[in-house]
């Protein structure tokens, strides 16, 4: 009996001990009511707030498997929703909020935190994404969070086709990137701004009917849009189809009458009709509008340039400089109109500004060493083009321009060296042809002439320029000179005199007189120093 009764004890308290404990993992299910309860009417931060206590209270207090699941999708849901409140405080208005940093970090906390709770969370992705895009953001979990949006949305598909609008911002391959922005066209095909987006790389790839057809799309669903106008008449221009690019634009001015980039758009398609005084017109009024705007400006100095008035378009390069000192184009286009009076120093020093911002820039090398060429600085010239190598190892126009350079200076291994490699690249330029003709039928070092070589080259850029360039038909008579057919020399060396217009008439006459003498041509080489025909 004492044993039935110990047993029976003993079911009792096991009976007890699981009550216990099956009571300890739901002791936050009063928090969690009370979170579930108070999530259904959060309408502000403060209620939002209130939640996540209750549920992260809850969570700590203890909560059996199930209700554990359900708190933390709970949680994250909130977390979510109060982090989408501080990004539409940073979204809200155009500039960004002064604050905007601030308003970054809180919502970023929320919305990690959220995707840590739970990782099916797509909305959260999305906004890191779109926060960390802002700048001194990380881009890397950028791409990141905005992989795993896509990746984690299954019923949403608006989430997923925002998600796929920010990829495609993101990706550098603009077929990956269409394939992105089709498929978003597809999940939202009433949202005019994706269809838009659409069109705009539609028209960067080149796919200009492609684009038309979007922009067309994009009016017809929002026929009030001005952009969109715009844009349409851009690829109209781009097609060559100008009077109806200018119709397109007239219905955009009536949309936005103040507009001055309308004004500047309608300038850059007369521009491109060659028609400046019409150009010059609709930059007038748009700088009447706005006497400030840099774009008017920059294309208004072009126009003057084009037509002539120096001071007007330096005038106009100037102001731009002084409203933004800092501003690539503004710098460029006052560098340009300096290099086009011959003021090769001052163009020069104002490149060198956007070397400092930018020291891998092709444009500004390539333009800095043409500039220093002209100024016969040569060191400069070819610290330049090795940048510029170093840049673009299989762009043969570099290493054509530093062949050039080493030639000025007298180093012609190393100029037959880069000919060489740059003809590899571009087999047909009849400049890189007609050099390395030069070099191998007139260096003073035997080891480098090479007189059959040199005709076949000077013939074959010959060909290319339709015989009608004085210095290649010279180079052709040198080297025949260099292989003793002096009779052949003298007929080429004629006919460079013939066609020449006076660029080089008294070196064309020395050389003819060479071959008459029986005598071919030899580069003066000094060190250092720019190499000098006789």
């Amino acid at each position: 009996m004492a044993r039935l009764i110990s047993l029976g004890m003993a079911a009792t308290f096991f009976a007890v001990l699981c009550g216990s404990r099956l009571f300890a993992a739901n002791e936050g299910q009063e928090d969690l009511d009370k979170a579930t309860e108070a999530k259904l009417d959060a309408t502000t931060i403060t209620d939002l707030a209130g939640v996540i206590d209750l549920a992260e209270s809850a969570l700590k207090k203890g909560l059996d498997e199930k209700n554990t699941e359900f708190a933390k999708k709970l949680l994250a849901s909130t977390l979510v929703q109060r982090g989408t409140v501080a990004v539409g405080a940073i979204f809200k208005a155009l500039p960004l909020d002064p604050n905007w940093p601030q308003f970054r970090q809180i919502a970023l906390a929320d919305l990690e935190k959220a995707v840590g709770l739970d990782p099916k969370q797509s909305q959260a992705f999305f906004l890191i994404a779109q926060l960390n895009l802002l700048p001194e953001g990380d881009a890397k979990r950028a791409r990141e969070a905005i992989d795993k949006a896509i990746e984690v949305v299954d019923d949403d598909p608006i989430v997923r086709a925002k998600s796929l609008v920010l990829r495609a911002t993101l990706e550098q391959d603009p077929d990956k990137k269409l394939a992105d922005l089709h498929e978003a066209v597809g999940l939202t095909p009433g949202d005019v701004a994706t269809i838009r987006t659409r069109g705009t790389l539609l028209a960067e790839m080149g796919k200009l009917e492609e684009a038309l057809a979007d922009f067309d799309k994009a009016i017809e669903m929002e026929p009030e849009d001005s952009p969109t106008y715009e844009e349409k008449a851009m690829v109209l221009a781009r097609l060559n189809r100008f009077e109806e690019s200018l119709a397109v634009l007239e219905k955009a001015k009536q949309l936005s009458p103040d507009s001055t980039a309308l004004m500047a758009t309608s300038a850059r398609v007369h521009l491109q009709q060659e028609k400046l005084d019409a150009a010059l017109e609709d930059l007038n009024k748009a700088l009447t509008m706005d006497p400030n705007n840099i774009v008017a400006l920059i294309l208004r100095a072009s126009v003057y340039q084009q037509n002539g008035e120096k001071e007007k378009a330096m005038a106009d390069a100037d102001r731009v400089v002084r409203l933004r000192p800092n501003l690539p184009i503004a710098i460029r286009t006052r560098a340009l109109l300096l290099a086009e009076d011959k003021q090769y120093e001052e163009s020069a020093k104002e490149l060198e500004k956007l070397r400092k911002l930018d020291p891998k820039d092709v444009l500004t090398l390539k333009q800095l060493a043409i500039l220093y060429g002209e100024l016969k600085q040569f060191a400069k010239t070819l610290e330049l083009y090795d940048a510029l190598v170093a840049v673009e190892p299989t762009n043969w126009m570099p290493l054509r321009g530093r062949g050039d350079a080493y030639l000025n200076v007298g180093r012609q291994a190393e100029a037959v060296a880069d000919y060489e490699a740059a003809m590899a690249i571009e087999p047909k330029d009849h400049g890189i042809l007609n050099n390395l003709a030069w070099v191998l039928a007139t260096s003073p070092d035997e080891k480098l002439r090479n007189g059959k070589r040199a005709i076949e080259l000077a013939t074959t850029a010959c060909e290319l320029s339709e015989y009608k360039l004085s210095h290649i038909l010279s180079t052709l008579a040198a080297a025949y000179a260099e292989t003793g057919d002096f009779e052949t020399a003298i007929k080429w060396s004629t006919k460079a005199i013939e066609v020449d217009e006076g660029e080089h008439g008294d070196a064309l006459k020395k050389e003819l007189e060479s071959y008459q003498a029986k005598k071919p041509v030899r580069e003066i080489l000094s060190d250092g120093e720019p190499v000098e025909k006789p």
